[in-house]
């Protein structure tokens, strides 16, 4: 049913992206999709690396490794911004075009108040993506 599915990563927070990811993985192997993980970075020194090709190696790195974990075959896209922080959801959804996606796997929270106020990036890749989209709640 599904042949290329997307997943969000953002390599800071791993842990609280486990339940997107299980699901990515058991989705793979159900229908023998591909995974690719997608990661958007600044194009400016920080944590992930001192330059974009540093922060696409440990996002390639991850990739390898879930790949080994989940037996899909698995690849990495990074995307670097000016400022991840609000060209998020748009990097995203040039993302799902660029690498063919008919999946994006995506966690997302539990809503609070200021969710009423800005939209989540699961609810604006919901509705703005040309493919289908699950949300997974974490914790």
């Amino acid at each position: 049913m599904f042949q290329h599915i997307l997943v969000p990563i953002d390599l800071s927070h791993l842990d609280g992206l486990k339940h997107a990811r299980k699901v990515a993985g058991d989705l793979a192997q159900l229908y023998g999709s591909d995974i690719t993980y997608v990661g958007v970075g600044a194009d400016t020194p920080g944590a992930l690396g001192k330059n974009p090709e540093q922060f696409g190696k440990k996002l390639s790195e991850f990739a390898s490794s879930e790949a080994a974990s989940t037996g899909a075959k698995s690849g990495s896209h990074p995307v670097i911004c000016n400022d991840p922080t609000t060209e998020l959801d748009d990097a995203l959804l040039k993302a799902v075009g660029e690498v063919g996606a008919d999946l994006v796997v995506m966690q997302s929270h539990v809503p609070g108040l200021v969710d009423y106020i800005w939209p989540s990036n699961g609810g604006k890749i919901a509705g703005h993506a040309k493919c289908s989209v699950m949300v997974v709640r974490g914790d």
